[in-house]
């Protein structure tokens, strides 16, 4: 297995399996929300293609997302893996996010089998992508195109768990990952984005919680549908 982690969605990394990381909070919401007896959560890209869904499925969907940490405008929830860790609201989850789900969907066209990672299910994921044998490439969400630490630390945490041969991407992404000695101290470096979210860090950072690994099924309309 060759592993290589791409640091921002943008970069053309194709592989057999891709593996998405946006651990605050795009994917450990998904994992959660899938955990908690939602169905599936399709995902899009924009705030329109969200709400035309919404308007579609009608009361067999609730509507979710954020943009730059803040809940959108009119929508039924927000984007906090807290949120989805009850009961869930209906059958389907409609997510939009400022950096997840477009990352999701670059890697749905690049790569045979895509798969969702966090700290959350780290260990299920890694003995998934493990056994599909192929080479894999982990695609962090990043920030509005950029870099973003807490990504790469946890894509670090996903090239240990592999073991398998690093590119020099996946090799720093490693470093990254050991040079702090605890999850929450590893996403507590990141620089970017708004206060306010201290307590979905600290529930992201929690490793192993879930046995869920979401997976991408098929394309309903513009939306990339997840399924456990």
């Amino acid at each position: 297995m060759n592993i290589h982690v791409a640091f921002v969605p943008e970069e053309d990394a194709a592989a057999r399996v891709g593996i998405v990381v946006d651990v605050i909070r795009a994917t450990s919401s998904i994992a959660q929300a899938l955990a908690s007896g939602y169905e599936r959560v399709l995902c899009c890209a924009e705030i329109d293609d969200a709400r035309a869904l919404r308007a579609e499925l009608g009361d067999a969907a609730v509507v979710g997302g954020e943009r730059n940490a803040e809940v959108i405008d009119g929508f039924d929830v927000g984007a906090s893996p807290r949120e989805f860790a009850g009961p869930p609201k209906a059958k389907t989850l409609i997510l939009t996010t400022t950096n997840g789900t477009k990352a999701i969907l670059a890697a749905v066209a690049r790569c045979d089998v895509v798969l969702l990672g966090s700290l959350l299910n780290l260990s299920a994921l890694s003995a998934t992508a493990r056994a599909d044998g192929g080479d894999v490439a982990i695609v962090c969400s990043g920030f509005k195109g950029a870099f973003a630490l807490d990504d790469a630390y946890c894509a670090g945490r996903i090239v240990i768990a592999l073991d398998g041969e690093r590119s020099d991407a996946a090799i720093t992404a490693e470093i990254v990952a050991r040079n702090w000695p605890s999850p929450l101290d590893g996403l507590n470096a990141r620089t970017y984005g708004p206060p306010g979210l201290e307590a979905d860090i600290e529930f992201c950072s929690q490793v192993d919680l879930l046995q869920t690994v979401p997976r991408f099924s098929r394309m309903v309309g513009t939306a990339a549908e997840i399924v456990a």
